[in-house]
């Protein structure tokens, strides 16, 4: 059996799952379309925290995420590949565009926002880690993606946070310019509080 006769088997048990148990339908459907926006709550939150440590997670996460998002389309133009309910007869959840599916864009964006928050901050970041983990589950559950997809996702979401941050741990001049970014945007937060 090849990697992708695999891949298609343990595709065919999770989204097979869905006609079997499917009062689990609504929630994966909401961690599908809906559970990414808690990631974006929740960098909104800890960026008005106003904890520099905050910010600078922030920062990082939506600085890998760019990277990671990029790394995504360069992946996407030299190998496409295309949704299983493209080439196969699935039990598809949600609706979806009939679009690329490797690697999984939402399997990459929580899990590099999700990983920059746990380098930061571990509890909250196990948490996050769940439920990225969900979602990318959730992504294969409603037959729209492969678990290779959100697997190749997951990792380039998960190594590109790593690697980010240890470029700010490592070059001072990162690090310099992470500083100057946020001294420079909280003197103009100063500014607009003092005023209104």
């Amino acid at each position: 059996m090849n990697v992708t006769q695999w891949d298609y088997q343990i595709f065919q048990m999770i989204n097979g799952w869905s006609g079997k148990y499917m009062y689990w339908n609504p929630l994966m459907r909401l961690l599908s379309e809906d559970a990414e926006y808690l990631f974006y709550v929740g960098v909104i939150v800890y960026w008005f925290s106003r904890m520099r440590q905050s910010r600078k997670m922030v920062f990082e996460s939506l600085f890998a995420a760019t990277i990671a998002m990029g790394i995504s389309v360069i992946i996407g133009a030299f190998y496409y590949r295309d949704r299983p309910f493209i080439t196969h007869h699935v039990m598809q959840m949600i609706n979806h565009a009939a679009n690329g599916s490797f690697p999984s864009d939402h399997a990459i964006g929580a899990f590099v926002i999700a990983t920059s928050i746990f380098l930061f901050r571990k509890k909250e970041g196990y948490l996050w880690l769940l439920i990225a983990g969900l979602i990318a589950f959730s992504r294969v559950w409603n037959g729209v993606h492969y678990p290779l997809d959100v697997i190749a996702g997951a990792f380039i979401g998960v190594l590109t946070s790593i690697c980010v941050h240890q470029l700010f741990l490592r070059s001072s001049y990162a690090y310099k310019w992470l500083g100057n970014g946020i001294d420079y945007y909280e003197k103009w937060e100063h500014k607009i509080r003092v005023k209104s």
